[in-house]
């Protein structure tokens, strides 16, 4: 019913006067947070009401709450509230609900907490590559791996052809997540990986139709025989999409880059931005075609996010006036300098978002526009017709991954409205997707319309992070007496120090060495077995942001080392305990040592007095039981 009340407010959706968009804000309440540990509180503010706010009711719960409980009312006036009850450590999700005097309400969300712990090993993520370009993309495939690797991530990867079928690309998928469902959280479809159209939906006004379904993927074990337009189950993973084919650029100048050269620069751009080699100023473009259309009020998805990601004062609004001067509208901005976040709607098409560039009858920016004036933006929210067919032919959202700086994801947002300010205490951008995927009523808008709708998607990878540290730089080792030392040189970033890491296989999983933070840039692994490893170095900040303070770690740098082709030289020690003669030396774990003696030091002929010792630790000892029956006797230790 609430989607039928809507439609009959979208036949003006996106021509609506700028007055009216100016008022999108108040259904959202932007929220950020000043935090400090001693004493420990978390202090939330947000902007007044323009209009004006008769309460501000404040809930709070624990991140995988599924309810907020009762909240806390202050007064209407009021525009800060501070939490005390806390701990350093702990992490704190807070809503603020407020009732307005014209009886609209607005709603905000911040993820917040004081040195919220370290995350480390974010889980098993399943690699879907589409198999038309793995050959020609098999450097960037594996750079892409070691990537997500060294973000923690444990890789499993399938290749696909686009013809496979849906369903036998989903029991992949489902076979990895039955074989550990404690740990597979993610899928990452790269390429024109097989697309479900499911359901009859008109969330356009532009007739029911079929809507490509990525949640398919990520639903291991709702029932969709049924062709379902809304989610029959709860989404278990996290997905996202980066899907190119399709993109000629109609009308496009020559030379435009064909599928395989879109997709190595996405995986360019990918790279660069985990590895801090590009970055974006913290602050989002907004610009607001469609107000607040009885509540709505779909770019409140923008303002609701954007605080607590990039706090107060970082929004910047481009000129929606139908006379606007061309420079001044959202689509020439982009062009012009870069931006963290952007959000945009208006009137869509395929190809098209109106009255936001400098083309047409209404200056509509094309998909074309966005990549040849490369669009500098890297999380995107769009909004308006069509947009929901993301696979259609150069299709406007998935223009944004096509750019050559910097666009890496882009999702449809505002039917429904999507909540990703988890993000603001480093959680991916998949985790926002999964959540305003199965979100129904525990996050809000005044009107919130085809939520659990199976369009619902991320155009990106869903693993990237906002705030990126940059890492240390080339990793060396040297195999020595003293075991493995590794060798870096610094982050750029001021940091706290540095983890280290070691596996016996390049894909990990990397259990941790260093039970704190390693300060210098050097470290010796005493512990090293006669075997091949492959060793990570990762920095760590405490990092601050407008929802509070996080350990955050950087992408790991990598080296492997074969530890067995040098031996330790051996410092043989010797105690006498009664008529005992106990030998000791340092060893290596794993490897294998024995005995000899003789009573002469002139003579060549050593006898073995021992069998194989195998060596379980970093000091190995042996004890003579017949020494007492000799005047003297020498010994030494070899590697049989």
């Amino acid at each position: 019913m609430r989607a039928c009340r809507w439609l009959a407010a979208f036949a003006w959706f996106g021509l609506v006067p700028a007055s009216t968009a100016d008022t999108t804000w108040n259904y959202a309440v932007q929220i950020s947070a000043t935090v400090q540990s001693a004493p420990p509180q978390i202090m939330l503010t947000w902007p007044q009401d323009d209009i004006g706010a008769l309460r501000y009711t404040v809930y709070r719960k624990a991140k995988g709450d599924t309810s907020w409980g009762t909240g806390t009312v202050v007064d209407g006036t009021t525009t800060l509230y501070t939490d005390t009850a806390i701990s350093v450590g702990t992490t704190y999700e807070y809503q603020i609900v407020k009732d307005a005097t014209k009886g609209y309400k607005g709603y905000g969300y911040i993820f917040s907490g004081i040195q919220a712990p370290l995350a480390e090993e974010r889980g098993k993520l399943i690699l879907i590559v589409e198999n038309r370009h793995t050959t020609a993309l098999s450097n960037e495939l594996a750079r892409l791996q070691s990537d997500l690797t060294g973000d923690g991530w444990t890789v499993m990867r399938h290749d696909v052809s686009p013809n496979d079928s849906p369903a036998g690309v989903r029991n992949l998928i489902i076979a990895d997540y039955s074989a550990d469902s404690t740990k597979v959280n993610t899928v990452f479809l790269f390429g024109h990986v097989p697309v479900l159209h499911s359901g009859n939906l008109n969330y356009d006004t532009h007739g029911s139709r079929p809507m490509p379904a990525d949640a398919y993927y990520g639903d291991v074990n709702g029932n969709w025989s049924g062709n379902p337009g809304y989610l029959p189950s709860d989404v278990e993973l996290m997905v996202g999409r980066v899907d190119l084919f399709d993109m000629p650029g109609n009308n496009a100048p020559s030379p435009w880059p064909g599928e395989v050269e879109l997709l190595r620069n996405y995986l360019n751009k990918d790279h660069n931005f985990r590895q801090k080699l590009v970055t974006a100023p913290h602050r989002a473009l907004m610009g607001d075609r469609s107000g607040a259309e009885g509540g709505l009020a779909t770019a409140a998805s923008g303002y609701r996010n954007f605080q607590p990601l990039l706090g107060p004062g970082t929004i910047v609004h481009a000129n929606v006036e139908n006379a606007s001067p061309p420079e001044m509208r959202w689509g020439p901005m982009l062009a012009a300098e870069s931006y963290l976040w952007a959000f945009g709607t208006g009137a869509g098409s395929q190809t098209t978002l109106g009255y936001l560039g400098t083309h047409g009858p209404y200056a509509d920016l094309y998909s074309i526009d966005v990549v040849g004036q490369d669009a500098k933006a890297v999380f995107v929210m769009l909004l308006g017709s069509w947009f929901g067919e993301w696979d259609g032919k150069d299709n406007f959202m998935r223009a944004f991954l096509a750019t050559p700086s910097l666009g890496l994801t882009a999702c449809m947002a505002g039917m429904p409205h999507w909540y990703v300010h988890h993000m603001g205490l480093g959680e991916t951008i998949g985790y926002g997707t999964r959540l305003t995927m199965n979100n129904s009523t525990l996050y809000r808008n005044q009107n919130n319309v085809f939520m659990r709708a199976i369009y619902i998607a991320l155009m990106g990878d869903p693993t990237l992070r906002m705030d990126v540290v940059s890492p240390p730089g080339a990793l060396s080792a040297i195999v020595g007496g003293g075991g493995v030392t590794l060798n870096w040189p610094a982050s750029a970033d001021a940091v706290l120090g540095y983890h280290v890491y070691r596996s016996t296989s390049p894909g990990g999983p990397f259990p941790r060495l260093t039970p704190s933070l390693v300060t210098a840039n050097t470290f010796t692994d005493p512990t090293a077995a006669l075997a091949t490893y492959t060793y990570m170095v990762r920095a760590v900040t405490l990092q601050t942001t407008p929802s509070g303070s996080y350990y955050n770690a950087s992408q790991g740098a990598f080296v492997t080392v074969d530890a067995a082709i040098v031996s330790l030289p051996i410092h043989l020690s010797a105690s006498r305990a009664a008529n005992e003669l106990r030998l000791s030396w340092n060893s290596r774990i794993g490897a294998q040592y024995r005995v000899l003696a003789n009573t002469n030091p002139g003579q060549t002929d050593w006898v073995a007095v021992s069998g194989r010792i195998t060596a379980t630790g970093t000091i190995t000892a042996w004890t003579d039981p017949t020494f007492s029956s000799q005047s003297q006797r020498f010994y030494q230790i070899t590697s049989p």
